[in-house]
């Protein structure tokens, strides 16, 4: 596990927690953090997938904003890119991806050798890697059981961000191996009955749902009222 860096990176606007975070949408993770501590806190280390129905709902988004409010409380976070198809986090904290899960699952390197700073105190990120000819069948291997229990002594927080449930089988089968799942769901944009799919999919993956994030949801002159409070 590495420290992270010093030096500031510029960080981009979807890290709203970074760039904002004293924002309505900040406060929001915020939340988001207190309801899942609150749903599994017999679990010293937490492994929490994020997914959604369909692409373009906002999980990646999500789970990056999510990692570092994790990180905030002084709990030492990692923030693992498992879309090795479609990779993103690269992107997002403006990183190389030549190493990553892949490779691990692969044989190739280890954890505390591939996992890179993020430029925030106590996160960690592990890229996806690259992009494998078979992700579902390297997710399903017994390697990947091995790389969850070795981050669960390093981490108090394992965050992994998966494909579009209904897009490929790789969400499934993470949701069956980790702790709980959040569902994110784009408001005005998701159909309800990908939503529904989506559900009945994690419950035949017998994932643990902890709950669903309405991502794009229309604030309310209350929730103005008390961001202005705050202030």
């Amino acid at each position: 596990m590495r420290t992270a860096n010093k030096t500031k990176r510029l960080m981009p606007r979807k890290l709203v927690v970074r760039t904002n975070p004293h924002s309505i949408a900040a406060e929001q993770y915020r939340t988001i953090r207190t309801n899942i501590n609150f749903s599994i806190p017999d679990l010293t280390s937490k492994i929490i997938l994020f997914t959604s129905a369909s692409k373009e709902e906002g999980k990646s988004t999500t789970a990056a904003n999510m990692a570092i409010v994790f990180a905030e409380t002084g709990k030492r976070v990692l923030l693992i890119d498992a879309d090795m198809r479609r990779p993103t986090l690269f992107r997002t904290f403006q990183l190389g991806n030549n190493t990553g899960l892949s490779n691990l699952l692969l044989g190739k390197g280890n954890l505390k050798h591939s996992v890179k700073a993020s430029g925030i105190p106590n996160l960690d990120l592990l890229m996806s890697g690259q992009i494998p000819p078979n992700p579902a069948e390297l997710l399903e291997s017994d390697t990947l059981d091995e790389l969850m229990e070795e981050m669960r002594g390093l981490y108090d927080y394992v965050l992994f961000d998966s494909p579009p449930i209904l897009s490929v089988t790789d969400a499934k089968i993470l949701a069956n191996r980790c702790d709980g799942t959040v569902l994110v769901v784009n408001t005005g944009k998701s159909e309800k009955v990908s939503v529904e799919k989506a559900r009945d999919s994690l419950a035949t993956a017998k994932a643990f749902i902890l709950g669903v994030v309405l991502n794009n949801y229309p604030l309310t002159s209350e929730n103005y009222y008390y961001h202005n409070y705050n202030e």
